[in-house]
Formats: C-alpha cells, sequence, structure tokens
C-alpha cells in the first residue's frame, strides 16, 4: 500500500505547474528515436517536440525543489536520496571538465564524479562513491521534466539488484540532473554491437538477458506494477561482474488498476522494440514490455540490431527478419552470431532461448509469457560461466554517440 500512498499523493502537486507556469518555463526542441502516434512498421523514427510528446493524463507535474523534495522525503524508506545542489555537482565532476564526459544524447550529457564525505558536513557514505552524474540540458521542456521527474519518482521508490541505483538529484533553478551509480562496463548495446571488442561469450549474454528479465518482472510484480515502456539494449547497463540493471525509467508508467486491462497513452518508445498493438492503439500492458524484451532477446541471438537501415531491405527489422525462422530447429541455428562458433553455445539452449523470443514476439499479447514465467525458464539455461570477454577500452567522442547515454563506461 506504501507505494500506492505515495503515487495518489503525486496528485496532490497537480495543478500548480501548468496554470502558473503556463508554456514559459519551456523552451521547446525536438525528441530523437522515439515513436509517434503516427507510426507504422515501415516508416523511420519520427521526431517530435515536446509539446506533441506531452501525455495528456500526466500533464501536470510537481516543478519546484520543495515539491520535489517532498517526494523524495516519501520515498526515503525505499531508497534515501541526495539532494546535491549544483555546486556541489561541480565538485564532483571536476567542474563537469570535458574529460569528464562519458557520453550524452538528446537529453544532455553524462559525466563521471565521486562522491566522498567531505563533500557536505554529515554526509554519510561508502566513499569513495563512483558516479554518473545525467546533466539534462538547457532544453527545460516539459517533456524533460517530466522524465526526469519520472525517474526520481520510479527509482526512489523502487529498489531491486537489476535496477539502476540512483543516489540522488539536483533541483535548483533550471537545473535538472540525477545522480546514478556508475555502471564500469557501460550498455549492452556498447557490447553486443561493438566492432573493437570481443563479442560476448554465449553465457555472458543468458546471463544479461536472465538478469534483465528479473528487473521487468521485480517492476511487474510490484505491489503497485510499473510498465518499463522503453526496454533496450542501451538502457541494459553493465556492472564490472555483466551483472545486468535496467536505466532509464523516463517514460515509466503507473500499470494498470482494478478492472481496467491496460493503459491508455500517447504513444512513446523506441522504433524497432515497441510491441506492435501498442503503436497500432495506444493501449499499454505488461505485455508491451515482453514483446520489447523478445525483441532484445533476439539482439542477443542474432548480434543484430532491432533496426538496421544499413541492410537489405528484408533484413532491416530484425523481427520480421527473424521470427519466422525461430520455431525452425535447422534454420535457427544459421540466424546465431556468426561471431560465435558453434563450439561456443549448446545447441539445446539456442533452441529454447529462440522458443522463448518466439512466444515472447508473439502478435497476441495474451500469448505471451508473464516475465515471472521467462525468469523460470531461464534460469535452467544459466551455463558455469566461461571467461568473461577481454575489456577493450573504446575512446568516445567528447559529445557521446548513438543510443548509449553514458551512464556507464564503454
Amino acid at each position: 500500500m506504501f507505494l500506492v500512498r505515495q503515487r495518489k499523493r503525486l496528485s496532490l502537486f497537480l495543478g500548480k505547474f501548468c496554470v502558473v507556469m503556463g508554456n514559459c518555463w519551456f523552451k521547446g526542441s525536438p525528441y530523437f528515436n522515439r515513436v509517434s502516434s503516427n507510426a507504422t512498421k515501415s516508416e523511420s523514427p519520427k521526431l517530435q517536440s515536446p509539446s506533441e510528446r506531452i501525455e495528456r493524463d500526466d500533464s501536470l507535474l510537481p516543478s519546484n525543489p520543495h515539491e520535489v523534495e517532498a517526494l523524495r522525503n516519501d520515498s526515503a524508506r525505499k531508497n534515501p536520496l541526495i539532494a546535491f545542489t549544483f555546486e556541489e555537482l561541480k565538485r564532483m565532476t571536476k567542474n563537469f571538465r570535458q574529460d569528464s564526459v562519458l557520453g550524452g544524447g538528446g537529453f544532455g550529457r553524462v559525466y563521471k564524479g565521486c562522491v566522498t564525505s567531505d563533500l557536505r558536513e554529515g554526509l554519510t557514505i561508502q566513499e569513495p562513491l563512483r558516479v554518473a552524474v545525467k546533466v539534462h540540458d538547457g532544453d527545460n521542456s516539459f517533456q524533460g521534466h517530466r522524465e526526469w521527474l519520472a525517474e526520481v519518482i520510479f527509482l526512489g521508490q523502487l529498489s531491486h539488484p537489476n535496477l539502476v541505483k540512483l543516489v540522488g538529484y539536483c533541483c535548483e533553478d533550471n537545473h535538472r540532473v540525477l545522480v546514478y551509480e556508475l555502471m564500469p562496463l557501460g550498455s549492452v548495446e556498447s557490447h553486443l554491437f561493438s566492432r573493437v571488442m570481443l563479442p560476448l561469450p554465449w553465457s555472458t549474454r543468458m546471463k544479461i538477458a536472465l538478469g534483465a528479465a528479473r528487473g521487468l518482472a521485480f517492476l511487474h510484480e510490484a505491489e503497485k506494477p510499473v510498465i518499463y515502456r522503453d526496454f533496450k539494449t542501451s538502457n541494459i547497463l553493465l556492472d564490472e561482474e555483466y551483472n545486468a540493471k535496467l536505466s532509464d525509467f523516463g517514460l515509466a508508467k503507473d500499470g494498470p488498476v482494478g478492472d481496467k486491462s491496460h493503459v491508455s497513452t500517447r504513444i512513446m518508445g523506441t522504433y524497432g522494440y515497441a510491441a506492435p498493438e501498442y503503436i497500432m492503439t495506444g493501449h499499454l500492458t505488461a505485455m508491451s514490455d515482453v514483446y520489447s524484451y523478445g525483441v532484445v532477446l533476439l539482439e542477443l541471438l542474432t548480434g543484430r540490431k532491432s533496426l538496421d537501415r544499413s541492410r537489405p531491405v528484408r533484413e532491416q527489422t530484425l523481427t520480421d527478419w527473424a521470427f519466422p525462422l525461430l520455431a525452425h530447429r535447422k534454420k535457427v541455428l544459421g540466424i546465431v552470431d556468426p561471431r560465435l562458433t558453434a563450439d561456443d553455445y549448446p545447441v539445446k539452449a539456442v533452441h529454447k532461448t529462440a522458443m522463448l523470443a518466439y512466444h515472447c514476439l508473439s502478435r497476441n499479447p495474451k500469448a505471451r509469457p508473464l516475465m515471472r514465467d521467462i525468469v523460470a525458464t531461464l534460469e535452467p539455461l544459466q551455463q558455469q560461466q566461461q571467461p568473461q570477454p577481454e575489456l577493450v577500452v573504446e575512446v568516445s567522442p567528447a559529445n557521446g554517440s548513438g543510443g548509449n547515454d553514458g551512464v556507464g563506461v564503454r
């Protein structure tokens, strides 16, 4: 009941933000790689301005430090958050130096930093604490603030080994900053599709698949269920032991309650991962996450991206190309990542993984398995850990690139 009360408490803050602030608090700039309400299977990702992406049912949010602090205090029982000042963030990141940049994206930049007990009198931490400081840029858009606040709310109330830990935040003037635990190995995307690192061994891929599944299962089975809504390889981060943790809860939504079967919402997410029924109707359920999980499982199996415009037309969308082959015991072996040899993986495990992906990607949402059942299926497939792949440092441009937001180190 705690989460239910706190989510309801959010409604007490509603009303002031839009009525008082109007549109003057925001400056619009387009968001990239999100699914638009009019997206079809053959279309490229659409650009949407923040005003186009505002979800009407979430259009009123707490906007000042006092209201955000109230939410922080409410969530302290689960995951106490530190309210950093912007000056403290400067000290943590060496004044946001260029050589501290980990990456970036449409939201802004991510810097590596370090929190020590002398940062503030009375601050108790296990020092030195290495962190990733995610700074939203000058685009103080409504949608940017909503996504920032969603992370504070969800990660402040939820704690699990397969969720990235939110250490704290900064809500000062126009600054909107999130401070996470640093994930040293970066995103699954940066490893799976890297040209400079050794391919992930099969056992590591299955470890990642299981960890991510446990994270999603936890969200779906929470006292107040959460739909992640943007599950993809760039949002799965890895610690030093290749344990998978979900990050970026900016698009997360409370699941349906009572007799409701779904949540009706504007279509948001990443093309190539979003469930077809969600794109068509805007009806969001936990099964939408299961479909996205199936896409990621397919990426781990094949080593291919969910959407790759550089490939032949028939192979550009991974699900269109691979789905018909998943149920064929012989043909499915032909789509396994070619960087893995037959000696690298158990054939039976490939067959079981392929069939699991097949069911997750069913066009009928009701035919897809629950995340807890996916976890139960994957656990027996865990093989004795092979030596982890050698980590090759990949130097990224200072302004970041690709889908990895830099919360981890590549």
